[in-house]
């Protein structure tokens, strides 16, 4: 199985099973932007604990070998934090982070994209969101992943909605962040 793959059977499943999700992290920057290695699947889920079991049951079958914990997915969704799945003969693992309760989580899902990978319909994170989650990641870590990821967005992204990202920067706090990262790739200081 290779990752492509493994992104179509994870979406077939939160489908079915009618679990609202995006992908998003280096996948989405793979569709949005540019083709860059990643060594993992990011997917932001709605999970209700009345779907825990169903998806556990589902993933599983995947293959015989997988991992995943129910009680780490039972303390995902109690925190609102991630568990992983891991498929060991590919060496693929997936992240599955909980919704948070916000507005802004509600409104990534609610602006979610689909794209077809293959013959499967699959939910992305709407290139804005992933514009704004890198600016997020950035605020937090200083990594220069981000920057590179948030600047591949914009070069390969011709119709993105300024507006919104100058919305949601302000309220998340990252706007100096756009702001500056837009002077130095325009060539201003």
């Amino acid at each position: 199985m290779e990752q492509q793959d493994l992104i179509k059977k994870i979406g077939e499943i939160l489908n079915r099973l009618k679990i609202p999700y995006i992908i998003t992290g280096g996948i989405a920057v793979v569709i949005w932007g540019r083709p860059r290695f990643t060594a993992d699947i990011d997917v932001v889920i709605e999970l209700l604990p009345e779907k825990l079991n169903k998806l556990a049951k589902e993933l599983l079958a995947i293959d015989k070998d997988v991992y995943i914990n129910e009680e780490a997915m039972r303390d995902a969704l109690e925190r609102h934090g991630e568990f992983n799945f891991i498929h060991p003969s590919t060496a693929l693992k997936v992240d599955f982070w909980i919704l948070k309760k916000d507005i802004y989580s509600r409104e990534q899902i609610k602006r979610r994209v689909s794209k077809k990978i293959g013959d499967k319909n699959i939910y992305f994170i709407s290139p804005e969101d992933l514009i704004l989650s890198k600016l997020l990641w950035y605020q937090k870590t200083q990594s220069t992943r981000q920057l590179e990821d948030i600047e591949s967005i914009f070069k390969f992204q011709k119709k993105l909605d300024l507006d919104y990202l100058k919305k949601w920067s302000g309220i998340q706090s990252t706007h100096e962040i756009l702001r500056n990262f837009h002077k130095v790739k325009n060539g201003r200081t």
